[in-house]
C-alpha cells in the first residue's frame, strides 16, 4: 500500500520547518538513501533522505511552504511493485494557500509572479536529477555556473563545494541557473502595530529568529535570573597567551582570549559543581562534565556550538575545535548534536568594545557568562594604585537551581583561574 512521507524531526527540539526545496518530482523512482528535499530548521538547511523505495506519486506540500508541522504528510510514495498510475490524480490540499492565485495563462513563456510557487530547478538534459549539496548550489547560482556541466567528485557523483569553486561562469548554459531557495512570504500579512506615518519595511522573521524570540522570552518568563558581576585582571593571561602562541606558531595554532576563557569557565564549573546543573521540574540535574556552549553571531541570528568536555581538553584542542565550529556555524553546516545540549554558556562581546552586559540564560542550562572588553583601568595592585588590563564579567544564574552564594563562588573561581592562568595548562 502507498507510504505516507511525513515531515521529519531533524533535531530533538524541532516542531516545524520550511520545506525549502523538493529534489524529486512526481513520477520519480527513488531508492533508500536518495535525497528527497531540503528542509530549513531553526538553525540550518538540511537534506532529507529517503528510507523507502518506490515511486513518488503525489507531492502534497509545495516547495517554499513554511511552518510545516513535524509529522505532517508531505508526499505519497507507491511501494515497489505497486501501480503508480493507480494513485488519485488530484492532490490533497493539506495547507491553505496564502492567497488565491489566478489561473495560469496558456502561453509557455508565462512569468511566475510572487504569489505562485517558484519553478523547479532545471534538470540535466537526460532528465536525471542533478545531485549537489545545498552549498554547491548556492555558489553555482552566485557564479552563474550550470551544474549540469560539472562532474561531481562527492559520493555517488554528487557535486560538492570544491567542484563548483573550480568552475567558471563560462560553463553556464542557456538553461536557467538553479536559484537558491527563498523563504519570503507570498503575501504581506497585516500587523497590529500602527505605522504612525513613519516610512518603514516589515521584514518576515526567519525560523531561526522565531526560535530565538520564543526561547529567550520563555527563559526570562520562567527562570528567575540573578546577576553577579566581577572585575577580572587580564595581564597575566595575556602574557601567557603570547608565550603559548609563540610556541604553537609552528603548528599553525593561535589561541584567542576566548579560548582561554572557555577553559577557565569549564574548570570553574568543575570546582563548583553546584553551578553545573539544570532545573527540571521537581528534579535538579547534576552534570559530571563541563560542555560549554559558545555564542557565535551568524547572519540572521545566533547559534551556540558546543565545546564538549572542555574541562578535560587542552587549550590548543579548544582553539582548533572552536575555529572549526565557528566556521561551520557561519556556513550553516553544524549538525544538531553540535549545538544542542551544553551545560553552561559563554557570550563574549569584548571584541565589539562592550564594557559590560547581562546575558539571557539558554534553557535548559542554568547559567551563562557574559564577558566584556578588556581595557586599561585604574586598579589596586599590592595595595598601590596602578594601571591594569581589566574586564568585567557578569554571570546570569537561574535562581531556581543555583543559590546566590554558589554563583558567587563560581565567579570567584573563574576570576582566580584567569588571574593565575597557569592552572589552565596544568
Amino acid at each position: 500500500m502507498p507510504v505516507e512521507l511525513r515531515m521529519p524531526a531533524l533535531s530533538p527540539t524541532m516542531e516545524e520547518g520550511t520545506l525549502a526545496r523538493w529534489l524529486v518530482k512526481e513520477g520519480d523512482s527513488i531508492s533508500s538513501g536518495d535525497l528527497l528535499a531540503e528542509i530549513e530548521t531553526d538553525k540550518a538547511t538540511m537534506e532529507f533522505e529517503s528510507i523507502d523505495e518506490g515511486t513518488v506519486t503525489q507531492i502534497l506540500v509545495p516547495a517554499g511552504t513554511e511552518n510545516v508541522k513535524v509529522g505532517q504528510v508531505i508526499a505519497i510514495i507507491a511501494a515497489e511493485g505497486e501501480d503508480a498510475s493507480a494513485a488519485p490524480a488530484a492532490k490533497v490540499a493539506t495547507f491553505p494557500a496564502a492567497e488565491p492565485s489566478p489561473a495560469p495563462a496558456p502561453a509557455a513563456t508565462q512569468t511566475t509572479s510572487a504569489q505562485t510557487p517558484a519553478p523547479r530547478p532545471a534538470e540535466a538534459p537526460t532528465g536525471t536529477r542533478i545531485k549537489a549539496s545545498p552549498l554547491a548550489k548556492r555558489i553555482a547560482a552566485a557564479k552563474g555556473v550550470d551544474l549540469a556541466s560539472i562532474s561531481g567528485t562527492g559520493p555517488n557523483g554528487r557535486i560538492v563545494k570544491a567542484d563548483v569553486d573550480g568552475a567558471s561562469p563560462a560553463q553556464a548554459s542557456t538553461a536557467p541557473a538553479i536559484q537558491p531557495a527563498t523563504f519570503s512570504s507570498p503575501a504581506a500579512t497585516p500587523v497590529a502595530l500602527p505605522d504612525f506615518g513613519i516610512p518603514h519595511e516589515d521584514v518576515k522573521l526567519s525560523n531561526m529568529r522565531k526560535t530565538i524570540a520564543r526561547r529567550l522570552a520563555q527563559s526570562m518568563q520562567e527562570a528567575p535570573h540573578i546577576y553577579l558581576s566581577v572585575d577580572v585582571r587580564l595581564d597575566a593571561l595575556l602574557k601567557l597567551r603570547a608565550d603559548l602562541n609563540a610556541s604553537l606558531e609552528a603548528r599553525g595554532i593561535k589561541l584567542s582570549v576566548n579560548d582561554m576563557l572557555i577553559k577557565a569557565l569549564a574548570l570553574a564549573l568543575e570546582q563548583v559543581p553546584q553551578c553545573n546543573v539544570s532545573f527540571v521540574g521537581d528534579t535538579l540535574r547534576q552534570y559530571h562534565r563541563a560542555d560549554i556552549s559558545v555564542a557565535v553571531s551568524i547572519p540572521g541570528g545566533l547559534i551556540t556550538p558546543i565545546v564538549a568536555n572542555a574541562d578535560a581538553k587542552s587549550l590548543s584542542a579548544i582553539a582548533t575545535e572552536m575555529n572549526d565550529l565557528a566556521a561551520r556555524a557561519k556556513a550553516g553546516k553544524l549538525q544538531p548534536s553540535e549545538y544542542q545540549g551544553g551545560t553552561a554558556s559563554i557570550s563574549n562581546m569584548g571584541m565589539m568594545g562592550i564594557k559590560q552586559f547581562t546575558a539571557v540564560i539558554n534553557p535548559p542550562q542554568a547559567m551563562i557568562l557574559a564577558v566584556g572588553a578588556g581595557e586599561k583601568r585604574p586598579y589596586i595592585v599590592d595595595d598601590a594604585l596602578s594601571v591594569a588590563t581589566v574586564m568585567t564579567c557578569t554571570g546570569s544564574f537561574d535562581h531556581r537551581a543555583i543559590d546566590g552564594a554558589d554563583g558567587a563562588q563560581l565567579m570567584s573561581a573563574f576570576k582566580a583561574l584567569v588571574e593565575k592562568p597557569l592552572g589552565l595548562v596544568a
